[in-house]
C-alpha cells in the first residue's frame, strides 16, 4: 500500500473514531503533507525503512527554515500518532518518531481580558437583534468557558433553563456539564425570546445567523472583534481569550484547580495548569506592589 493511501486511512481513522475536529485534523494535514514531501525528497517509498535519524533530519530541517518549539512539539505529536495507527493496522514494524525530542519551547501564557474590561464589554447596547445574539454569545461562553465550536454546535435541547446548566460536547465527543449565572440567563433568554424571527423552522441551533442557519465560526470571530472595538477594549478580542478569562477567574477565586479543570474539560490536569501560572503572576504583582521591601522607592 502507498504512503497517500496509508496516510489517507489514517486521516479517516481520526474523523471518524477518534472524532477530531476539523481544525486539528487541518494541523495533522499540514504537519504530515510536509513529511510525505522529505520522504519524497529522500527517495522513501516504505514507512518501514524509517529510522530516528531520518526523523531528527526532517526535524531539523523544519526547525531551520524557522518552526518553532511548539510547532515542532506538535508535528512530532502528529508523526508518532500516524505511526501508532500503523502499527495497529500491522504495516510499520515499530515507531521511528517515539523517542524524537523537539527542541524546548517558552511556555506561553494565554491572554486574557480583566474583570473591569469584561464589564465594559458586557455593557454593550442590546438594541437591535444582532446585539442581543451577541451579548447573549459572549456572557455564555465567559459563563460558561464554552471553546468556539461547543459554542456554535450548541442547540436548544441542550439548555437546562431550570437548573441553569449547559450540556456540552466537546473535544473527543466528551460531555460536560456546566453551569451558568444569572447575566448569562438573563441575556440567553432576551435571545431565545427573539430567536424565532431570524432561525429557520427546523434550525436547532442555539446561535444562528441573519440567514436563520447556525452560525459560522468566522463570523462569531468576526462580531467579537466589532465589540471590542466598539466598546473600546484596548486589546484583540477572540473567543478563546474568553475562555482563558473564566478559567484564571475561577481560578483566582476559589482556588480549585480540579474543578476548573472539570468545568473546561481538559483530559490532563497538566492542560489546566497553565492557569496557575497566571495566577501566580497576579500574586507577583500584588506582592512587588504591596510589600514594603518589594517596593522600589520613590525618588
Amino acid at each position: 500500500m502507498e504512503l497517500q493511501q496509508q496516510v489517507s486511512r489514517f486521516y479517516q481513522y481520526l474523523e471518524a473514531e477518534k472524532q477530531y475536529s476539523v481544525h486539528t485534523l487541518k494541523n495533522y494535514q499540514r504537519d504530515i503533507t510536509s513529511f510525505l514531501d522529505y520522504c519524497q525528497q529522500q527517495s522513501i517509498a516504505d514507512f518501514n525503512t524509517l529510522d530516528a535519524g531520518h526523523i531528527r533530519q526532517f526535524v531539523a530541517g523544519r526547525h531551520r527554515q524557522g518552526l518553532g518549539g511548539r510547532s515542532i512539539q506538535r508535528l512530532l505529536s502528529a508523526l508518532r500518532s500516524l505511526f501508532h495507527y500503523l502499527n495497529k493496522q500491522h504495516l510499520l514494524t515499530d515507531n521511528p518518531a517515539s523517542g524524537v525530542r523537539a527542541p524546548k519551547a517558552g511556555r506561553k501564557l494565554p491572554e486574557l481580558l480583566t474583570v473591569d474590561q469584561l464589564d465594559q464589554l458586557l455593557l454593550m447596547p442590546d438594541d437591535d437583534i444582532l446585539s442581543v445574539r451577541d451579548k447573549a454569545m459572549m456572557e455564555l461562553m465567559y459563563a460558561c468557558g464554552l471553546r468556539l465550536s461547543e459554542l456554535v454546535s450548541l442547540e436548544l435541547d441542550q439548555i437546562d433553563q431550570q437548573q441553569q446548566l449547559l450540556n456540552v460536547t466537546g473535544k473527543g465527543n466528551k460531555q460536560r456539564h456546566i453551569p451558568f449565572g444569572k447575566k448569562a440567563r438573563a441575556a440567553l433568554n432576551d435571545w431565545l425570546k427573539q430567536r424565532q424571527i431570524l432561525a429557520d423552522s427546523d434550525e436547532k441551533a442555539v446561535f444562528v445567523s441573519q440567514r436563520g442557519s447556525r452560525l459560522k465560526h468566522s463570523s462569531v470571530q468576526q462580531r467579537l472583534k466589532k465589540w471590542a472595538i466598539q466598546q473600546g477594549l484596548d486589546t484583540d478580542l477572540y473567543p478563546h481569550k474568553l475562555r482563558h478569562s473564566f478559567a484564571s477567574h475561577i481560578l483566582e477565586s476559589s482556588g480549585d484547580i480540579r474543578a476548573v479543570q472539570e468545568l473546561l474539560g481538559h483530559e490532563n490536569l497538566s492542560t489546566t495548569q497553565i492557569y496557575t501560572h497566571l495566577d501566580f503572576q497576579h500574586l507577583t504583582k500584588i506582592y512587588d506592589d504591596a510589600h514594603p521591601r518589594a517596593r522600589k522607592s520613590k525618588k
